[in-house]
């Protein structure tokens, strides 16, 4: 693999003599989304996904139109249809046939022809070979390098996505969880081109009693592999299909075992060194 440019010191299209018109784009570290966006294919009947509004933010500040997004943990492709719509080269990769299967389903409801070539991978995003098949796959379509990479990982055993025993969600504990978690950025950075961004969408979870601060366990993995650390941007978590209905029940629990509910996660910013 050719070594990474150095990127062009505009990462995006914003013309900042017209900053004040942009009211689309957040600046702020506090994100109040409110409830996913629908529609042109995106979906929330998958427990799990991420809104649109998170690629869609990080992909207009981020990388310029006809420049290459890779995601990892693309589930069911809301990195893909976002950058079909944002006119974005984009590969997903996913370790469930189902949801690469669904993916293509969506990129071809949501899209006619999308400016740029979108493609989404069943594979192992640990494993190096997948690395090598998303480089070919890059140097087929003309790219050296990627531009951002997207990262949502399952938050352990929040939830199980499947049985596999290389899916993220049933690592045995933290340990075997961020050890794998660190082998994904180690396998894809190299493909990132030097002063671009990688994205992590993360939370936090709680185990018998104890708070596991898994978001910041992940940055610290990520900053040991020559990135560092731009921002970090707390989102709100509307209520989801683990607690839908259930504000009451939570509600008590957290008043009987001395606990808060989890109503945010995090969005890290890091820039390639």
């Amino acid at each position: 693999m050719r070594a990474p440019t150095r990127p062009q010191k505009s990462l995006n299209d914003l013309d900042l003599s017209a900053w004040d018109t942009y009211d689309d784009i957040i600046t702020d570290s506090l994100w109040l989304l409110g409830k996913r966006l629908q529609g042109d294919g995106h979906s929330a009947d998958y427990w799990g996904n991420f809104v649109p509004q998170i690629p869609y933010q990080a992909m207009r500040r981020f990388t310029k139109r006809g420049e290459l997004v890779i995601d990892p943990f693309v589930g069911l492709g809301t990195t893909l249809i976002e950058a079909a719509r944002l006119g974005r080269a984009a590969i997903g990769i996913d370790l469930q046939p189902h949801c690469v299967e669904q993916t293509r389903q969506r990129l071809t409801q949501a899209h006619q022809a999308p400016e740029a070539p979108v493609e989404v991978l069943l594979g192992d995003s640990t494993h190096p070979s997948t690395r090598e098949r998303v480089h070919a796959l890059m140097q087929q379509w003309g790219y050296d390098y990627a531009h951002l990479l997207i990262l949502h990982p399952p938050y352990h055993d929040i939830i199980r996505f499947s049985d596999a025993p290389e899916d993220l969600s049933n690592a045995s504990d933290e340990k075997a969880f961020l050890a794998a978690f660190e082998r994904v950025v180690q396998n894809f950075a190299p493909l990132l081109a030097q002063e671009r961004f990688l994205v992590l969408v993360i939370g936090d979870k709680y185990t018998r009693g104890e708070w596991i601060p898994l978001g910041f366990y992940c940055m610290e993995r990520v900053l040991q592999n020559g990135f560092k650390l731009k921002s970090i941007c707390v989102k709100d978590i509307q209520e989801n299909r683990g607690k839908r209905g259930q504000y009451s029940l939570w509600r008590y629990r957290a008043l009987k075992h001395h606990f808060y509910v989890f109503k945010h996660e995090y969005v890290m910013f890091f820039q390639k060194r």
